[in-house]
């Protein structure tokens, strides 16, 4: 398969040599239509296609940083609150605990609803970013039959364009939770 990747790529609409001359021990493999030579990709879309190559090489490596804030719950096992990657934030699931305590504000789900969004804020702020920088949020409802309620509350923190959103019901919560959200949020 490799030959065939390496053969159907044509050399001379493509000069690898300064991105190998950095590379001391080039390293290859291959996959099904694709090939990867010290950092180098190729992908070639069928054998109909003209010659085609991707070439992308990687300046910087991957890095990830762990978001704490003590304006915001603990994490209830091994997990962080946040994570900040490759410009993006992903907030772990919050609950509507209060902060100093530890424990529910309410057992209902509107004061549950508007305290996780309280504390989203806080670690969105601890991360850098903010609502207005959330791309996507994962709700989970003890209760569906809530969908509304948590609605009305969600909105204040997210108006128009609002972020890409899913919503479940799900068997059971943390600490018997009744909402439970996560997001995405870039910097």
């Amino acid at each position: 398969m490799t030959w065939a990747v390496f053969r159907s790529i044509n050399p001379s609409t493509l000069d690898l040599s300064s991105a190998l001359r950095s590379t001391r021990s080039p390293l290859v493999s291959a996959g099904f239509g694709c090939a990867t030579l010290a950092g180098v990709s190729f992908f070639r879309m069928s054998s109909r296609s003209p010659p085609f190559a991707s070439l992308s090489v990687s300046t910087t490596p991957d890095k990830k940083e762990v978001v704490s804030t003590e304006k915001a719950p603990a994490a209830l096992g091994p997990y962080s609150q946040a994570i900040k990657a490759n410009n993006l934030v992903f907030l772990s699931g919050v609950l509507g605990l209060i902060p100093e305590t530890g424990k529910f504000v309410s057992d209902s789900v509107e004061d549950q609803t508007e305290q996780v969004l309280k504390n989203m804020g806080e670690i969105l702020k601890a991360s850098g970013a903010d609502y207005s920088s959330v791309v996507k949020t994962t709700i989970m409802l003890a209760d569906l039959g809530d969908f509304k309620k948590v609605n009305e509350i969600y909105a204040k923190y997210f108006p128009a364009p609002s972020p890409a959103r899913s919503t479940y019901q799900v068997a059971a919560l943390p600490l018997n939770a009744k909402i439970e959200i996560e997001c995405i949020a870039t910097l």
